[in-house]
């Protein structure tokens, strides 16, 4: 199975593949064999964002397609939603990311929704000594009880990462984790850890800010484990298929 039918690609959707696939037919219409999909992808998510109202930043091209897409090679590059903080730090530190780094681009989060299944840890899978989970708001808490219940709930329902601003990128994300209104707890942590917090109340203060160190994080992301030359890569004329 390729990457996109991994497990923890399921959710994507499908009309997502769609655009990238229109976008890569009308550019090989117009200049058959010089963009990539992977180019076509970064430029893709940099144009979402700013059609959310987030930065315009950008994209380094040149990149080349991989000749390799499994989805075994997915689970060990994405942090989990039970990830703990040392974990998240971890994997991104493996990338060269750093400690800011992982910070600002998980305030893409600002955007976008979750599906019930990954804030089930958060919402029930808890040891208190209360009626309470803990840092979570009170009011967020019922509003997930009620979208997502423990046990019989919809599979196809989704919640908010932003619950403030969710079809806007700015920086309420980081004012969210400051009200304990984080979604996944991998979210919330980054206000509850000392090396991060700071960096949160600093984002929530400034949108440009954020705006300017998510430009830069993004570069940099961009720039890991690109494909260069037919020796390490391929330029596929169709998205969906290796050698075309």
């Amino acid at each position: 199975m390729a990457e996109k039918d991994a497990v923890e690609n399921k959710d994507l959707a499908a009309e997502a593949f769609e655009g990238i696939n229109k976008a890569k037919a009308l550019v090989e219409s117009k200049c058959p064999g010089v963009v990539s999909c992977a180019d076509i992808l970064a430029i893709s998510a940099r144009d979402f964002v700013h059609l959310a109202g987030g930065p315009y930043y950008e994209v380094k091209k040149g990149r080349w397609d991989s000749k390799i897409s499994r989805a075994t090679r997915v689970s060990a590059n994405l942090p989990r939603t039970n990830s703990t903080m040392d974990d998240v730090v971890k994997l991104f530190k493996s990338k060269g990311l750093t400690l800011e780094d992982l910070v600002v681009l998980l305030g893409a989060h600002t955007i976008g929704f979750s599906h019930c299944e990954y804030i089930m840890n958060r919402v029930y899978d808890y040891k208190s000594t209360d009626s309470s989970a803990p840092n979570i708001d009170p009011r967020l808490l019922k509003a997930l009880t009620m979208s997502c219940p423990h046990h019989g709930g919809n599979a196809d329902i989704v919640v908010p990462f932003d619950v403030t601003t969710p079809f806007t990128f700015d920086n309420a994300y980081y004012g969210n984790l400051e009200k304990n209104m984080g979604l996944l707890s991998t979210d919330q942590d980054l206000f509850l850890d000392p090396r991060t917090k700071p960096m949160v109340q600093a984002l929530s203060e400034d949108n440009q800010r954020f705006f300017r160190a998510f430009s830069d994080a993004m570069e940099k992301m961009g720039s890991i484990g690109v494909k260069r030359g037919r020796k390490h890569g391929e330029k596929r004329k169709d998205c969906t298929l290796h050698g075309s």
